[in-house]
């Protein structure tokens, strides 16, 4: 009797861990299956934000007016704000991108250098900077994206800071966070009518925004967004299709 038991009992265990392998290969075949690329920016980004936040940005700016764009945690790897590793790291266990930087940084630098590439060729006088030291204690130290983003902004520019929201209940969306202190303008209003508003007042209140830099938030770092960067065949064409949507607002802003 204790025999067949026992018997039953393994042949239970062995059933339950070849499903378990099953579904476990299966989850991972389906995060990396991808179907034919369509440019279609809310099937990309998933989900805005869905906070109540009641800003317009109304206020013009000069067609020439400078743009710097920022690639978010480039100065912060290594300290508690080196941002999102993404689902694909930490709920499938998948290498990262660059063992030296944290998914979403990758991604941010990827796509901060088409923007601006992207930005030029269109016309806007835009640049970018990367302090390129990726870990820097002091927010205040002049080599920082706050720092040189906040001179930015003193001296007239429009600072528009890059990221990648975490996944799953960690993250809100996409959307734009306006500054703090400053009446959002017509470029602020042309980003969050595609990607979605934040509320100026969002966490009390971002480092960023507190120095006159927007944080655009482009989706959170899974699903069909994360598939696509990490996809060979589809990388590039994402990076581009969310640049172009980028510049395409930032113009219809400015125009």
């Amino acid at each position: 009797m204790i025999e067949l038991f026992t018997k039953k009992r393994i042949i239970n265990i062995i059933i339950y861990f070849i499903l378990f392998c099953f579904s476990y290969f299966y989850a991972r075949l389906s995060f990396y299956k991808i179907e034919s690329f369509k440019e279609d920016l809310e099937l990309i980004i998933g989900p805005s934000v869905n906070l109540s936040a009641k800003w317009v940005g109304k206020i013009g700016v000069k067609k020439n007016i400078p743009i710097l764009i920022l690639a978010g945690h480039a100065d912060s790897q290594g300290l508690a704000g080196s941002g999102t590793s993404g689902e694909a790291v930490d709920k499938f266990n998948d290498h990262p991108m660059n063992p030296e930087m944290s998914d979403e940084l990758f991604w941010n630098l990827n796509l901060q250098r088409s923007i601006v590439l992207i930005g030029k060729q269109r016309g806007l006088n835009i640049e970018s900077y990367d302090p390129e030291i990726r870990n820097i204690d002091n927010p205040n130290d002049p080599r920082t994206n706050w720092s040189v983003g906040k001179e930015f902004a003193k001296r007239g520019g429009y600072v528009i800071e890059i990221h990648f929201d975490s996944y799953g209940k960690y993250g809100v969306g996409s959307g734009l966070i306006p500054p703090y202190f400053q009446l959002p303008n017509k470029i602020d209003e042309s980003i969050a009518s595609k990607f979605g508003r934040f509320p100026v007042s969002f966490r009390g209140g971002l480092g960023a925004p507190r120095r006159k830099i927007r944080i655009l938030e482009i989706g959170k770092l899974e699903g069909s967004l994360e598939k696509n960067l990490r996809n060979i065949k589809t990388r590039q064409k994402t990076i581009q299709f969310l640049s172009n949507e980028i510049v395409d607002a930032i113009l219809n802003g400015v125009n």
